[in-house]
């Protein structure tokens, strides 16, 4: 079947066939007859190299449970330049790794006047992208066509507004497919 579908698009596009898709931007695909890994262990080891991290221990969660970042107006200003880098290049790495969606939001949202306790909470970041930058996401070939969804939010969590971030995966079998993680536009008056 993927024969023929390849044979109807070489004759409707100018195309050639390359071989096995090893890598896609970023992502690198490994394929194999039980199913498909992907990663981003070139640019996560690429990322710690670039803001300078590849000396320094690794993180082994990416933000502290303890820690709530709020705006710090007595913080001492960073280059914001710089840290705007760093919030880039972490959200081009969550393609892969749903594990940072929470954390890098939450830093995204100090980018227009960063401190350098929005700094440390970044670099903890990269620090425990060093320590997974090995992990990869896998897709089975022989899973079940249930879609289940998982949602939560973390009720006022936020400092400055007290508004919710809501977070969710979906699963298509034992495959994750999706992921999300968004500061909410209101504020939540109960936990229900």
């Amino acid at each position: 079947m993927v024969d023929e579908f390849v044979e109807n698009m070489t004759q409707k596009f100018e195309m050639s066939m390359c071989g096995e898709l090893k890598y896609f931007l970023v992502l690198q695909i490994v394929q194999s007859e039980k199913g498909v890994f992907i990663s981003q262990s070139a640019y996560a080891h690429s990322l710690v190299k670039i803001f300078g991290l590849e000396d320094n221990k690794i993180s082994r969660t990416p933000m502290s449970s303890a820690l709530k970042l709020a705006r710090d107006e007595a913080g001492e200003d960073v280059d914001s330049k710089l840290y705007r880098g760093m919030i880039g290049s972490l959200l081009y790495f969550t393609a892969s790794k749903p594990d940072h969606t929470f954390n890098v939001g939450v830093c995204a949202r100090y980018q227009a006047k960063p401190k350098v306790s929005h700094l440390n909470a970044v670099k903890r970041i990269i620090k425990y992208v060093k320590g997974t930058e090995n992990l990869r996401i896998y897709y089975s070939k022989n899973s079940n066509e249930n879609l289940v969804g998982y949602y939560d939010a973390d009720w006022a969590g936020c400092a400055d507004d007290r508004k919710s971030t809501s977070g969710g995966c979906f699963f298509l079998g034992n495959n994750l497919i999706s992921w999300l993680s968004k500061k909410q536009n209101f504020v939540s008056l109960s936990t229900a």
